[in-house]
C-alpha cells in the first residue's frame, strides 16, 4: 500500500515526527542566485527584461505592447465565460467579502485624565500587487486566487490593486481570470510571471507599477523572489507546499479521510498530506480507501508520487496525542474528524485554518466558504495568520501633550534618557519646562 499505519510510539513514527517539527526551508542555492539575477535583470532592463523572460518561459512571441490587458481583451473575457461560472463567481465573493468584512480595523483614540491623547490610525497602503500563478499554461485559471487576494485588499481601501499573472503560449490570460479582476474591481492586469513578475512589482517598470505589498501563490522562484524583495515591499508569507492535517477518532468515516488526503496530494509531488488515527483498524481503512480512490484521480502521477514521498499515516494512543501532536506540527489546514470536534476546538493553538467535522472538506475552505486559504505553511502557523484584511493596512501610533501634562512626565523622561545615555533626549523634553 502507499500508505502504511505506523504507530507515533515507535522509532519510525518518533523519526517521522521528529522530521515534521523542522519542515521549514528555504529554496536551495541554486534557485536563490537565479531569482537574485532575474530581479537585477529586471530592476536595470525594466519592461525589456520582462518581455525576454516570458518569451523564453511562456509566449514565444510576446511584445512589450501585449504587457498591459486591455479594456478590449477584458470586455471579450466576459462573452467567452458560461452564466453557470458566472453564478459560482457570485456566490464565491459574497462568502468571501462577508467573512472578510468582519476584519476591517478601527482607528481608535485614548484620552487620559492629565489631557494626554494616544492613540491608533488605520490606513491602507497605496498599491498591492496580486500574484495568480498561470495554472498549467491557463488550463486551470485559478480563480479562487483572484478573489482570495483582491476582496480582501479591497476591503482595506487600497485605492490601486494591480494583478499579474503569465501570459498562456500564445500571450493571453483566461478569460476566467479576466472576468474574475474585473467583478471585483480590478481592471489594471499585466501579462508576467514567476520571479520577474514579483521584482517588476517590487521595484516597478516602465510599464508595471511598483507597489507596497505583494501577496500571492506560486512555485519556488515566486516565493524566493517574494522573500529577497521582502522588506523593500511587505509581503504575504514565505509559503511552502500545501499542507494538510486530518485527525481522525473512530466516528471517522476512512473513505471521507482518503479523499481529503487525496486531494492535498493532487496539488503537487512536494505536497503533505497527513492522517492521524486513534485506532490503527481506522488506520488500515483509510489506507485502503486511499488505493482505492488513487485510480479515480486525474492526476492520478501527481498525487501519487506526494503520498510515496511525503504522505503519512499515523496512529496515536488517542486523542489527547493526537491533539498534542497536530499543535506541535501546525499544519496549514487541519480537519477534526472527530466526534465532537468542537469540543476539542478550544485545545487548538495552532493552524492556519481548522475544519470542524467530518462534511467539512478543506475544499470547502479553498473556494466558498469565506475564510481565506492563503495560509501559513511549513510550521510557521506557530507564528503567524491568515492572509486577511490586515495585511494590506499599516498602523500609525497617535501622541499629544497638553504643556502641564508634559511637565507631569518630565522627571521620568528626564531620568529614562539619562540612564540610556541620551542626554540629547532629555533635553528635548526639558527645554520645554523653560
Amino acid at each position: 500500500m502507499i500508505l502504511t499505519p505506523i504507530s507515533t510510539s515507535s522509532q519510525q513514527g518518533r523519526e517521522k515526527l521528529a522530521a515534521l517539527a523542522d519542515r521549514f526551508q528555504l529554496a536551495d542555492e541554486r534557485v536563490r542566485q537565479a531569482v537574485s539575477e532575474i530581479i537585477a535583470q529586471v530592476r536595470s532592463r525594466g519592461d525589456a527584461a520582462l518581455v525576454e523572460f516570458t518569451r523564453k518561459f511562456d509566449a514565444p512571441q510576446f511584445t512589450a505592447g501585449q504587457l498591459a490587458v486591455t479594456p478590449a481583451e477584458i470586455e471579450a473575457a466576459h462573452a467567452q465565460v458560461t452564466p453557470e461560472f458566472m453564478a459560482d463567481l457570485e456566490l464565491a465573493c459574497r462568502r468571501i467579502r462577508e467573512f472578510h468584512e468582519r476584519e476591517r480595523e478601527q482607528s481608535w483614540l485614548l484620552t487620559r485624565d492629565d489631557g494626554v491623547i494616544t492613540g491608533r490610525l488605520v490606513n491602507p497602503v497605496d498599491a498591492a500587487g496580486l500574484y495568480v500563478p498561470g495554472g498549467q499554461g491557463g488550463s486551470t485559471p485559478l480563480v479562487s486566487s483572484v478573489l482570495m487576494n483582491g476582496i480582501p485588499a479591497g476591503i482595506a481601501g487600497v485605492p490601486r490593486r494591480v494583478m499579474l499573472t503569465p501570459p498562456d503560449g500564445q500571450g493571453r490570460i483566461s478569460p476566467a481570470l479576466l472576468v474574475a479582476a474585473h467583478r471585483i474591481g480590478i481592471s489594471e492586469i499585466y501579462k508576467a510571471g514567476s520571479a520577474w513578475a514579483v521584482a517588476a512589482l517590487a521595484y516597478g517598470t516602465e510599464t508595471v507599477p511598483a507597489v507596497d505589498v505583494i501577496v500571492g501563490p506560486g512555485n519556488q522562484y515566486v516565493t524566493e523572489a517574494k522573500r529577497q524583495v521582502a522588506g523593500r515591499v511587505r509581503i504575504d508569507m514565505i509559503a511552502g507546499p500545501s499542507e494538510v492535517l486530518i485527525v481522525a477518532d473512530g466516528s471517522a468515516r476512512p473513505e471521507y479521510a482518503a479523499a481529503d488526503l487525496l486531494a492535498q496530494a493532487e496539488h503537487d509531488p512536494q505536497a503533505l498530506a497527513i492522517c492521524i488515527c486513534t485506532e490503527t483498524a481506522l488506520a488500515e481503512r483509510v489506507a485502503a480507501a486511499v488505493e482505492g480512490q488513487l485510480p479515480e484521480l486525474e492526476r492520478v502521477d501527481i498525487a501519487t508520487k506526494s503520498l510515496r514521498d511525503k504522505g503519512l499515516l499515523l496512529v496515536a494512543a488517542d486523542l489527547e496525542e493526537a491533539i498534542t501532536l497536530a499543535n506541535g506540527i501546525a499544519i496549514e489546514h487541519l480537519e477534526l474528524m472527530v466526534a465532537d470536534p468542537f469540543a476539542w476546538l478550544p485545545r487548538i493553538r495552532h493552524a492556519g485554518a481548522i475544519f470542524l467535522g467530518s462534511y467539512t472538506p478543506e475544499a470547502a475552505g479553498d473556494y466558498l466558504a469565506g475564510p481565506n486559504h492563503v495560509l501559513p505553511t511549513m510550521g510557521t502557523a506557530r507564528f503567524s495568520s491568515a492572509l486577511g484584511v490586515e495585511t494590506f493596512v499599516k498602523k500609525s501610533s497617535l501622541i499629544s501633550y497638553s504643556r502641564e501634562a508634559l511637565l507631569a512626565d518630565l522627571p521620568a523622561i528626564d531620568r529614562l534618557a539619562r540612564l540610556e545615555g541620551l542626554t540629547g533626549h532629555a533635553r528635548s523634553a526639558m527645554i520645554r519646562k523653560e
